[in-house]
C-alpha cells in the first residue's frame, strides 16, 4: 500500500500533472507593488526617473576607509536612515540588508494599496516572502569574525550566527510585517532574486498562493568582500578619480564591475485578485527559465548555450514568439567575459533577431548588487513595459567588437513594447531568465 501511495506520486506523474496545469488553467501574475532604496536613488519615482535620465550613484566608497584598496568605488545606498525601523539596541544586531529590505518591501506594499500590520490571521497566513540575496549577513559576520580574531571574544552578539545566515532575511521580514506565509531566501549568487521572483510566480500560476513580496537585497559593500574581489581581479583601478564612469558594460575599457547594494521589491498577485480590488498593475510575470552550464566556480562557459537555453525556456514557459520580445535587461556587468558570452547567448536565442532587439545594462548606472540583480532588472523592465520607455546603457563610448548589439548608448528612447525578458547570469555556472508582458 505504501509503495503504490509512493508510486503515485513518483516523478513521471508529477511532470504530467504541472504539463497539463500549463497547458489548461494556469492562472496570470501580476506585478501590483515596487519598492526600491538604490545607489542612484531611493524611492521607486526618484530612482526611476534617474535610471530614464541615465544619472550613476557610483562615487566613492563612504561606508569604510578603503584607501587600501586598488578599487575604491562602489554603488552605496546613500541618505537611508535605518534608525527609521529600528532603535539603536535592534541595529546592533542586524545585518544592513534587513533594514534595507524592509524599508523597500514598505514602500512595495504601500504602493500596492495594502497593510499587512492590519491583516487578520487568515490574511496573514496567505501572504508569504520570498526573497533573493547572495550574501545577506556579509558584513554582519565579517564584524563578528572581526572580534573574534582581535581577542574580544567577550564582544561577540548571542546573534552572531542566526543573523549572519542569509535564510534569516525572510524571517526577518515576516516578522516586521506579520506574515505568516511560506517564508524563503533563495541563495543561488547573483542570479537569487531572479529565481526568487520565478519561484513566487510559479507558486501563484500553479494555485498555490494567491500573492507573495519579493524581489532581492544586498548590503556587501564591506572591507572583505571588496578584497575578495580584488584578488580575483573583478573589479576596475582606473576610475578613482571619476567613479561614474568606473561601470562601463560592453564597451571596449571595460575593467570589471563596481560592486553594489540595494534592495528592490515586488508584490506579485494573482491577476483576477488584483483586478478585483482594484489594484494598479504594473505587468505581468509570463514565464521563468533557469540552466546552469556545469562548468566553473566562477568563469562562464565560453559557448553561451545554457544562458542561451534558459532564455529559450522562459520564452517557451511564456507561450511567447520571440518576435514579441521587445527589449532585453541585460546582466551587463561590466566584465570582459559576461559581456561578451551574454551577448553571444543572445544571438544564439534570436538568431539575426538579435540585432533589433533594444537592450541595455541598469548595472551602468548602480553597479552590480550581486543577489539583487535579477530584482532591479525585473523592476525596470516592467517600468519600460508601462511607461514605453527603454533606459540607457551608460558610459558606453567605445564598443567592443565582440559586443555590437543595440545596447541603448547613453541616452534612454521612447518605445512601446508587448513584451521583454530580464536575464541574469551567476558564479557557479548558473543562467536565469524572466519574461515580463504589458499589461492591457
Amino acid at each position: 500500500m505504501f509503495q503504490s501511495q509512493t508510486h503515485r506520486y513518483d516523478k513521471m506523474n508529477l511532470q504530467k500533472f504541472y504539463q497539463e496545469r500549463w497547458e489548461t488553467d494556469l492562472r496570470r501574475v501580476a506585478i501590483t507593488g515596487l519598492g526600491a532604496l538604490s545607489p542612484n536613488g531611493n524611492g521607486v519615482k526618484k530612482f526611476w526617473q534617474n535610471t530614464r535620465q541615465g544619472v550613476s550613484g557610483i562615487e566613492r566608497i563612504t561606508s569604510f576607509d578603503a584607501s587600501g584598496l586598488s578599487c575604491q568605488i562602489a554603488g552605496e545606498v546613500k541618505n537611508f536612515d535605518p534608525g527609521h525601523y529600528f532603535d539603536l539596541n535592534e541595529l546592533k544586531k542586524l545585518p544592513r540588508s534587513v533594514p534595507l529590505a524592509i524599508g523597500a518591501a514598505t514602500e512595495a506594499f504601500s504602493d500596492a494599496g495594502i497593510d499587512p500590520k492590519q491583516f487578520s490571521e487568515s490574511e496573514a497566513e496567505s501572504l508569504g516572502v520570498i526573497i533573493g540575496s547572495g550574501g545577506s549577513g556579509f558584513d554582519y559576520s565579517e564584524k563578528q569574525f572581526e572580534l573574534f580574531f582581535s581577542d574580544k571574544k567577550r564582544q561577540i552578539s548571542p546573534y552572531a550566527i542566526s543573523n549572519s545566515l542569509v535564510g534569516m532575511l525572510s524571517s526577518e521580514l515576516s516578522m516586521h510585517f506579520g506574515l505568516k506565509g511560506r517564508s524563503h531566501v533563495i541563495a543561488n549568487g547573483c542570479a537569487s532574486s531572479t529565481d526568487a521572483i520565478g519561484y513566487a510566480f510559479n507558486a501563484i500560476r500553479f494555485g498555490q498562493e494567491d500573492w507573495f513580496l519579493t524581489g532581492g537585497v544586498e548590503a556587501c559593500v564591506t572591507p572583505a568582500m571588496m578584497t575578495g574581489f580584488e584578488r580575483m581581479k573583478a573589479n576596475p583601478v582606473h576610475f578613482n578619480d571619476a567613479p561614474y564612469r568606473g561601470s562601463r558594460p560592453f564597451d571596449r575599457d571595460r575593467e570589471g564591475f563596481v560592486l553594489a547594494e540595494g534592495s528592490w521589491m515586488l508584490v506579485l498577485e494573482e491577476l483576477e485578485r488584483a483586478k478585483s480590488r482594484g489594484a494598479k498593475i504594473y505587468g505581468e510575470i509570463a514565464g521563468y527559465g533557469s540552466t546552469c552550464d556545469a562548468y566553473h566556480r566562477v568563469a562562464i562557459q565560453p559557448d553561451g548555450k545554457q544562458p542561451c537555453r534558459a532564455l529559450l525556456l522562459a520564452l517557451k514557459d511564456a507561450r511567447l514568439p520571440k518576435e514579441d520580445v521587445g527589449y532585453i535587461n541585460f546582466h551587463g556587468t561590466s566584465t570582459r567575459l559576461n559581456d561578451k558570452i551574454e551577448t553571444l547567448s543572445v544571438k544564439l536565442a534570436f538568431n539575426s533577431g538579435a540585432m533589433k532587439i533594444p537592450a541595455s545594462s541598469t548595472k551602468s548606472m548602480v553597479g552590480h548588487p550581486q543577489g539583487a540583480s535579477g530584482a532591479l532588472g525585473t523592476i525596470v523592465t516592467a517600468l519600460s513595459l508601462k511607461d514605453g520607455y527603454l533606459t540607457p546603457t551608460i558610459n558606453l563610448e567605445n564598443p567592443d567588437p565582440d559586443c555590437d548589439m543595440d545596447y541603448i548608448p547613453n541616452e534612454g528612447r521612447e518605445a512601446s513594447i508587448k513584451a521583454a525578458i530580464s536575464n541574469c547570469i551567476s558564479f557557479g555556472s548558473k543562467n536565469s531568465a524572466l519574461v515580463i508582458k504589458k499589461f492591457e
